[in-house]
């Protein structure tokens, strides 16, 4: 991406490399800022510096290749050294939920402490991971609290929007720019550091852009949950939930984006934020009824796309059974909450002998599955054979192109099982295959 030249250019400190940080990290650099993205993870931070990328995101390596080569993107395991350098420092650490639906905030606490040792100079706090609103505030009170002199800082929220498999081209063209501030100084930087990107800024407090991101996220989830239950409805009568998908979308007011049936969202950011949202919700005082409907939708067309198979095996015990696509969504090796991990667990449970493959997740699922009756497959065609079952779980857009005569070749039952809706489902009939989908 060419950046002109007149841009003010600031020493960023991004606080980590995880699938948000690092993508920050090599995109804040590309915009030609200089950039230091500190993780704890030693062992990540020295594989970065060799250019092993510890997860798989198109277009990361070689952003991550040539900043480092220009000598503006560095890595480090020291915070503090990472803090006394920047003059803006991005908080990017994880957030996981406990198990009340509550995120874990002690790496944020943890960021902020540091941030209050180190505060030599006027420095600006940004938080880029996802936070229940009024952490903000949390954040600010940490430093008053644990900063040794009366240096000026200042605390803002600048959530991220990126999409696995996408985040690097969601950086550069993002549909908006939220930016949660308390002072014109904290907002003329942040619009500094993006002046080179054309997309509408969004100016708020700290506890509305703070807001904003889990009320986007849980919208999505919402959109997919939706499209999930009324696939339900069309098993049940005999509909195509394909069609009524298409008519929905191209309806303006509801656009077609996120009304895909299917066995679910998974990944990082919906599950996780779903829950948080109810727990904040709650917290505050409100009772949010409505988002305990869409995380219960979810989790049940899991079970509803095992048992279709069910009823088509009879027994599952014994049975071999192949699953496509591991990773939560295509173009991306990240397993967590993904919905490929509870529909093979629910295999195994059953009896059945599970052989699996993913173009990118085979490592990331071996630690999933380690231990667990799980086969892992070179390639789909040694994964479906003798198989009386075979699942696709994920869009990767390599199995579109299968050649399925083999496929059939190959399977001892010609069963499959499309739990994304992926295939075309009249061509496979006349194959000979018998066709699952979702809602269709």
């Amino acid at each position: 991406m060419e950046q002109k030249g007149h841009i003010k250019k600031y020493k960023i400190g991004v606080v980590g490399a995880g699938h948000v940080g690092l993508v920050a990290a090599a995109c804040f650099a590309e915009l030609g800022h200089r950039v230091i993205c500190v993780d704890n993870d030693a062992g990540k931070i020295n594989s970065l510096k060799k250019l092993i990328m510890p997860f798989y995101e198109p277009e990361l390596e070689p952003l991550v290749r040539k900043n480092i080569k220009k000598g503006i993107l560095t890595f480090s395991s020291s915070l503090d050294e990472t803090i006394k350098a920047a003059q803006v420092i991005f908080i990017a650490v994880g957030t996981p939920p406990q198990p009340d639906g509550s995120a874990d905030l002690t790496a944020i606490e943890n960021v902020a402490q540091a941030v209050a040792r180190n505060l030599d100079s006027y420095k600006i706090v940004i938080e880029k991971s996802t936070v229940p609103v009024q952490t903000g505030q949390k954040v600010k009170e940490t430093i008053y609290r644990y900063r040794k002199s009366n240096v000026d800082f200042d605390v803002a929220s600048n959530p991220e929007f990126l999409r696995e498999g996408k985040a690097v081209y969601d950086f550069f063209y993002p549909d908006r720019i939220v930016l949660g501030v308390e002072s014109p100084r904290a907002e003329k930087i942040l619009k500094e550091i993006y002046s080179s990107l054309k997309a509408p800024m969004v100016i708020t407090d700290i506890n509305t852009a703070e807001l904003i991101k889990h009320a986007s996220n849980s919208f999505l989830a919402a959109k997919i949950s939706f499209i999930n239950a009324v696939s339900r409805i069309c098993d049940l009568a005999g509909a195509d939930v394909e069609k009524v998908s298409l008519a929905m979308g191209l309806d303006k007011r509801i656009g077609a984006q996120f009304l895909n049936a299917g066995v679910g969202y998974g990944g990082f950011c919906f599950p996780k934020d779903v829950e948080a949202f109810i727990y904040i919700s709650k917290k505050l005082g409100y009772e949010f009824g409505f988002l305990k409907e869409v995380k219960r939708i979810n989790d049940e067309q899991r079970r509803y796309f095992v048992e279709k198979i069910k009823e088509h095996l009879w027994i599952i015990k014994g049975k071999k059974i192949a699953v496509l696509g591991l990773s939560f969504k295509p173009d991306t090796d990240d397993m967590r909450f993904a919905p490929s991990v509870d529909i093979v667990e629910a295999f195994l449970k059953e009896g059945a002998y599970v052989r699996v493959y993913d173009p990118k997740a085979k490592k990331e699922a071996g630690e999933l599955f380690r231990g667990k009756r799980v086969e892992f497959a070179g390639n789909p065609y040694r994964a479906v054979k003798g198989c009386d079952c075979v699942c696709f779980l994920t869009e990767w857009e390599e199995f579109k192109k299968l050649d399925f005569k083999k496929i059939k070749v190959l399977t001892r039952y010609h069963l499959i099982a499309d739990g994304r809706n992926m295939l075309d489902a009249q061509k496979l009939t006349k194959m000979g295959f018998e066709y699952i989908g979702m809602g269709r």
